[in-house]
């Protein structure tokens, strides 16, 4: 949607709120992050909106995209053994 140097607004179509929460929380665990929302546009649309303040907004949501990778596959290898 729109975006400066330290702030972007992002609408994702077809997304699962539940990632993106995770995503939030990775984003929020890092002290360069000023601000990281998510909510649904509406409930009956299937439009997600992200907005996200830091020094450099685009690359720490990948950072945080990949730690939340990271930390499912951890967690996949624990469950996966006591299975």
């Amino acid at each position: 949607m729109e975006s400066s140097k330290n702030e972007v607004n992002l609408s994702i179509k077809g997304g699962d709120l539940g990632v993106l929460y995770i995503v939030q929380n990775e984003l929020l665990n890092d002290p360069k992050t000023d601000y990281a929302g998510v909510i649904t546009r509406h409930p009956l649309t299937n439009e997600i909106w992200m907005r996200v303040a830091s020094t450099n907004p685009i690359k720490d949501i990948l950072k945080a995209t990949d730690s939340a990778i990271a930390e499912a596959n951890k967690l996949k290898k624990l469950l996966t053994k006591k299975g």
